[in-house]
């Protein structure tokens, strides 16, 4: 048994890569990742201290222990039975892409990434670009939702940036988790997106295994009390409106809600608006081509990236306006369903939506849009004055959220036309305002979010509409 073994040394080499892989997967990296974990759970006590509501367990239990709870499911294993059979596969194969469904759909969240990177980032990228006004997590409404209940942030889909606008929104409230399109499955942002709690959608190319296994999915998280973000149009709007609600979503939520014995659920409403669209063209054809899917150009992309950076640079960047956010009332899924008769998925989505356009910003571009299509798209600056004072006198008797620069409506008046003109939407001559050839549809697609807003029902109650603004709040407009 003490007897010298002579080996070739390639073979000595090989044993001891065997052994040096067999320590470090057996003792080394087990111990690395209970360090690391510890410090994370550690980090994450200490970062709920300052949230409204804590992260919960669910959101960092480890990605791979998600799947598996995820597809040994009850209900995802009688889906796989039944898509087995629907299909006539072997029951293993059905599993075997039920489990590649679930990898797919999970995130993989980070607290360090999120909080550490993406608040961050979403704040530098908002306030260089705009003058951002952001409704706060401190309201009163807000503040008196039962902490046990889940809660959903339904929001308006304007523009790409109100994935970074709305994670700002919530820093101070709770992690968010997006429902995100195929769109973003592209690397490295894929990695980034996973990371920061977002999970992927199929919106083509799914099956009843698919959705079956993403319902089950988005009904856990919520029974979890994960805070959830959402966009009901199911895509960007491509006329400047609020559009109607698609379904799906919300309905894999009321469908796996019991009235008796699940938390509650509480659908935030949230509405956004831009002085500038930074994808407002490539939107506006999309619309008038009755398509949606929009060919991203990357060397469109990086120059007007490089663009920005060299005008900053040389401190000539002038900001694209205001974006703002405006928080609706909440509704309790729970007094829904008990008083609303006969109620169901659409209802509830009418009812959200109608809360989202009655809480849509008015800021000084989609103001000064709205007078210049009254006007017959050409007018002087004082009768565009008497336009705008008009507009602003009709949707105070709506109780509308507007947002506009400090002092006269003369000067909300020259913030919007300054951005306009400097677009080449509006040339001036003198006193002479006209749009430009070419323009009108842009012009309509920022009027789009006023004339809605004037044309919208006047049963919105003041209590519907929570006005918010920071870093400072602002009083409605009174004419």
């Amino acid at each position: 048994m003490f007897q010298t073994v002579e080996l070739p040394f390639w073979a000595l080499i090989l044993i001891l890569a065997f052994a040096a892989v067999t320590f470090a997967s057996h003792f080394l990296f087990p111990s690395v990742r209970w360090f690391f974990r510890r410090r994370m759970e550690r980090a994450v006590a200490q970062l709920n201290t300052h949230l409204a509501r804590p992260i919960e367990p669910f959101r960092i239990m480890r990605r791979q222990d998600q799947v598996t709870r995820l597809i040994y499911d009850p209900k995802v294993m009688e889906a796989v039975r039944d898509y087995a059979q629907e299909m006539g596969v072997p029951p293993n194969v059905a599993f075997e892409r039920a489990r590649s469904y679930a990898r797919e759909i999970v995130p993989g969240f980070s607290t360090a990434t999120y909080f550490g990177f993406a608040i961050k980032l979403a704040q530098r990228l908002s306030q260089g670009m705009y003058k951002v006004r952001l409704g706060g997590g401190e309201a009163k409404a807000l503040e008196q939702i039962d902490r046990k209940a889940a809660v959903v942030f339904v929001m308006n889909h304007r523009s790409n940036m109100d994935y970074v606008l709305i994670t700002w929104l919530a820093s101070s409230h709770s992690a968010l988790s997006y429902a995100v399109g195929e769109w973003a499955r592209v690397w490295p942002l894929k990695a980034l997106i996973r990371a920061m709690g977002a999970y992927f959608i199929r919106r083509r190319y799914s099956n009843s295994l698919y959705r079956a296994i993403l319902a089950r999915y988005v009904q856990m998280s919520i029974q979890q009390g994960t805070t959830q973000a959402i966009f009901p149009e199911g895509g960007l709007s491509l006329d400047g409106s609020v559009g109607k609600a698609k379904k799906g979503l919300l309905h894999y939520i009321v469908r796996g809600f019991n009235i008796h014995d699940s938390a509650d659920v509480v659908f935030v409403p949230v509405a956004l608006n831009y002085d500038r669209v930074l994808e407002d063209r490539v939107l506006i054809t999309a619309g008038m081509q009755g398509i949606r899917r929009f060919p991203i150009r990357v060397k469109v992309v990086m120059g007007f990236i490089l663009r920005i950076l060299w005008q900053k640079a040389r401190g000539r960047f002038s900001p694209f306006g205001y974006a703002a956010v405006c928080y609706g009332a909440p509704l309790s899924l729970r007094e829904f369903l008990t008083q609303t008769p006969d109620p169901d998925t659409r209802a509830l989505s009418e009812t959200l939506m109608l809360r989202i356009r009655a809480a849509v910003p008015v800021l000084p571009v989609p103001l000064v849009a709205a007078a210049l299509v009254r006007a017959e798209l050409s007018c002087t600056r004082p009768t565009l004055q008497d336009a705008c004072q008009s507009i602003l006198h009709d949707l105070a008797q709506k109780n509308a959220w507007i947002h506009l620069p400090e002092g006269a409506v003369s000067d909300a008046v020259e913030e919007g036309l300054s951005v306009l003109i400097r677009r080449r939407i509006i040339t001036q001559n003198g006193d002479n305002l006209a749009l430009t050839p070419g323009e009108n549809d842009v012009l309509s697609y920022y009027a789009a979010s006023v004339l809605q807003r004037l044309t919208a029902p006047d049963g919105i109650a003041p209590e519907d509409v929570l006005r918010l603004d920071l870093p400072e709040k602002r009083k409605r407009h009174k004419s």
